[in-house]
């Protein structure tokens, strides 16, 4: 199987051979045309000034084909006459006298041959004190008539060749690099995702960068930590259940087998705890039943318009009695124009009631607990405040958990099943509200729902 590290290489590779082939092939031709460009110009002027100086010291072009050899002395260098092998039999150029007759004849020409008043003109006229002796007629490239050039070219040529494979090879290791490197956070991703489905929940990676990658570490990161979280959760929560199943399934029992057994007489006051106990069983299953039913999505909701001061006022007509009992100050505080609200009464009166509950076990006699209805910024917030002794800030996020006491020592007995908070929060987040708790030690708690005017 070829990795993506290998895939990465070759690409870089690929790429980097392509572009540098390009590179060199197009530098060694503008190199070699320019070279040519530049030997060209510089051989014509020297011909120029080598022809203009031969006719200013002879006085005619006589004898002129002897002073050019292999390779053409340079003007002035002081070379001795080139001897009869020397002497150049064919030109790159075309020399005339005034008239256009051809006196060193270039490329497809004769001796003495007339050439047209055309080819004079983008010839290059020499002259001599003033007045015009010749013409020069171009013919092919000087280039290649010195081995120098030559050589020069082919220099160049193995400096490209090196510099191209020096490239190429620069190219393969920053791919190496680089593909090591954008590969390594994904080796790391493969290896903790076995890892969490081997059942090592919990794994972490190292966030690298900022880019693609480190956000997919981070999310990778946040998963693992919720997966971990979530399976804790819900081993606990299974613990919770049996522990919760255990007392009134133990009470039931124990109550039967001794009444059955003639321990216990068959009283109403025996038949009374049996009861008590089975109606709280039937109780915690109703509400783990509803949690069910609201993270799987199914929490049926009879959705209608609904005034939140009317519902608080029959909610706490159904507490005064027991205010009454706890000596409990029951207090309802409603601002002015409150709108309706879309819900379904049965299930927020349910909410509501869970919360009460929950602050009538912690509010002290002779306490006072305040539900309060107000709109603000196009929301409508219902708050259910006590003056209890509150818990402290970093407990106030986990209120909504599922079986989670503060007191941990508190029977259960006298502290509900610990889901009434957990069942407030799905019912109210079914409706697309918000619920949340604000607290301080000694100075009792407080909980918000808000929900859309």
């Amino acid at each position: 199987m070829r990795t993506i590290s290998s895939k990465l290489i070759l690409a870089f590779l690929g790429v980097g051979f392509v572009a540098i082939a390009i590179i060199v092939l197009i530098a060694r031709w503008n190199t070699s045309a320019e070279f040519r460009k530049f030997v060209d110009t510089q051989r014509h002027a020297e011909l120029v000034t080598h022809l203009t100086d031969y006719y200013s010291e002879h006085g005619s072009w006589d004898k002129i084909a002897e002073s050019f050899s292999f390779p053409p002395p340079h003007p002035n260098s002081g070379d001795t006459a080139p001897t009869q092998n020397q002497i150049r039999k064919d030109f790159p150029f075309t020399l005339t006298d005034l008239n256009g007759k051809v006196i060193l004849n270039g490329p497809g020409l004769q001796i003495d041959q007339i050439m047209p008043a055309s080819e004079l003109q983008i010839g290059t006229k020499l002259e001599v004190n003033g007045a015009t002796v010749g013409y020069l007629i171009s013919g092919r490239s000087f280039f290649g008539d010195n081995p120098l050039d030559t050589h020069f070219i082919e220099r160049i040529d193995s400096t490209l060749l090196i510099g191209g494979l020096g490239a190429v090879i620069m190219a393969l290791l920053l791919g190496i690099i680089i593909s090591r490197t954008m590969t390594k956070p994904i080796r790391e991703l493969t290896a903790a995702t076995k890892a969490v489905s081997n059942g090592y929940l919990g794994q972490q990676v190292s966030v690298r960068s900022r880019d693609e990658l480190g956000e997919l570490a981070h999310s990778f990161n946040q998963m693992s930590t919720d997966l971990a979280r979530s399976v804790n959760a819900r081993k606990q929560m299974t613990a919770d259940i049996a522990h919760e199943l255990r007392t009134p399934l133990s009470l039931i029992l124990g109550h039967a087998e001794a009444v059955h057994d003639g321990v216990l007489p068959p009283s109403m006051e025996n038949f009374e705890i049996i009861r008590e106990e089975a109606g709280r069983l039937e109780k915690l299953v109703d509400d783990l039943r509803t949690l069910s039913l609201a993270d799987a999505g199914e929490l049926s909701l009879e959705m209608q318009k609904i005034s939140p001061e009317k519902l608080l006022r029959e909610v706490v007509d159904l507490y005064r009695y027991k205010s009454i009992q706890k000596n409990l100050i029951l207090d309802l505080d409603v601002s002015a124009a409150v709108p309706l609200i879309t819900a379904d009464p049965g299930r927020l009166t349910q909410v509501i009631t869970n919360i009460l509950d929950n602050a009538f076990r912690h509010t002290p006699e002779g306490g006072k607990i305040t539900l309060a209805v107000k709109s603000e910024q196009g929301k409508v917030k219902i708050s259910v405040q006590d003056n209890g002794r509150g818990i402290a800030e970093s407990e106030v996020e986990h209120i909504f958990d599922r079986f989670y006491r503060i007191d941990k020592s508190r029977q259960r007995d006298n502290s509900g099943s610990g889901l009434g908070l957990a069942i407030a929060k799905s019912i109210v987040q079914a409706h697309n509200g918000q619920i949340f708790a604000e607290s301080k030690m000694g100075q009792g708690l407080r909980i918000v729902i808000q929900f859309p005017a």
